[in-house]
């Protein structure tokens, strides 16, 4: 069997792919080339991260679309199947879930996670999101919890699947949001005492929730500061062990333009932003995330709504491939454990970052080859 190198694998700068399971993936325009969930696709570029050697292969829970002319993300494969397609085709990636917490029952959670966990042997981690997109909750008959609510129903939800996960006798739960009775569940996960939990909390509420009950939490770096994502990262490590006497991962969300020269995939980016752009559907999206008039400086709604275009707001690694690189070795350098990838043209990028940046990052000592 070939080399198993999964999420808890040992470079110092791990990477996976991210959203390829909805339509446009992370890049909100209309040009040729963007993922398109069919299953043959998703086969095909996970199948070639997973034979390169990538660590993480990250779904996006979505339910729904952010309409314009693209419908942004509105094509889209559930999680868990996706998860368990795509690990019973792999050999070397960690295969997340990324699941809504308000939409799927930490018992029925439970069961599909551990599917996953045998199927993969043990290649099974977990995304949880809290929700935040409130026409989709509508649709589930939700309503939208309150922000500080939400990580407290998530963690009720937690409680309940690590139970599960690890109780050897039937148990009782009564809380909240929950109210369990004669829990059971059986077989127990692979992974013992369980998957690999990451969650995206950026807020101080979502930052206590992340150290506090996960393995690996999912930053999102503003803007391209490395002095301000040092900071972050240090901070909750501090935090994580401070207050809870724990370590984290920590990982983020970048996107990758590549191109011969830093002047060519600077313009193909502003092309593919600014003309070919889906403007209507990354207003839609700016609106739910509450970046709007009056909440933040005009200036600064254009910037996000510009980067969200170009991969859903991530961190640019935009250039050659030295210059590819550089960047990803300043973000090791300031702490950051793993970097998700996505590209405007995915099958083209990926081969091509495959072929380039990756025998750099190796020659940097940031990964080591396969063997």
């Amino acid at each position: 069997m070939s080399e198993v190198r999964g999420a808890t694998g040992a470079n110092r700068l791990k990477i996976g792919t991210f959203g390829l399971n909805v339509d446009g993936a992370c890049a909100i325009t209309t040009i040729d080339g963007v993922f398109h969930p069919t299953w043959d696709n998703v086969l095909d570029l996970t199948g070639a991260a997973d034979a390169a050697g990538f660590e993480a292969l990250v779904p996006v829970a979505r339910w729904r679309g952010f309409g314009g002319k693209t419908n942004f993300n509105g094509a889209c494969y559930e999680t868990f199947t996706w998860a368990a397609g795509v690990g019973a085709s792999t050999r070397r990636s960690t295969v997340f879930s990324t699941c809504h917490v308000p939409t799927v029952h930490p018992i029925v959670a439970a069961k599909q996670g551990t599917t996953i966990d045998h199927i993969t042997r043990g290649r099974f981690a977990l995304n949880i999101v809290c929700g935040w997109f409130e026409p989709e909750l509508e649709m589930f008959g939700a309503p939208l919890m309150a922000h500080d609510e939400r990580y407290a129903y998530a963690a009720e939800w937690l409680a309940v699947l690590k139970e599960l996960w690890t109780a050897k006798d039937e148990f009782d739960f009564s809380g909240k949001y929950f109210n369990i009775k004669r829990g059971f569940h059986e077989p127990k996960p692979i992974q013992q005492p369980f998957p690999l939990i990451m969650n995206a909390g950026g807020s101080g509420v979502g930052r206590h929730f992340a150290t506090k009950h996960c393995d690996m939490i999912f930053v999102h770096i503003k803007g391209e500061n490395i002095a301000a994502a040092k900071n972050d990262i240090e901070e909750i490590r501090e935090l994580a062990q401070a207050k809870y006497g724990r370590s984290i991962e920590v990982w983020a969300n970048c996107y990758c333009v590549l191109d011969d020269t830093d002047a060519k995939a600077e313009a193909f980016r502003d092309w593919y932003v600014n003309e070919k752009g889906d403007w209507e559907a990354v207003s839609n999206l700016c609106r739910s995330l509450g970046i709007q008039t009056g909440v933040l400086p005009p200036e600064q709604i254009e910037a996000a709504k510009y980067h969200f275009i170009a991969g859903w707001g991530g961190f640019p690694l935009v250039g050659c491939a030295d210059k590819i690189a550089d960047r990803m070795e300043a973000l090791s350098e300031v702490g950051l454990d793993g970097a998700l990838l996505s590209w405007p043209q995915y099958s083209i990028g990926l081969r091509r970052f495959i072929q380039e940046v990756l025998p750099l990052l190796e020659k940097r000592k940031l990964r080591s080859p396969l063997s």
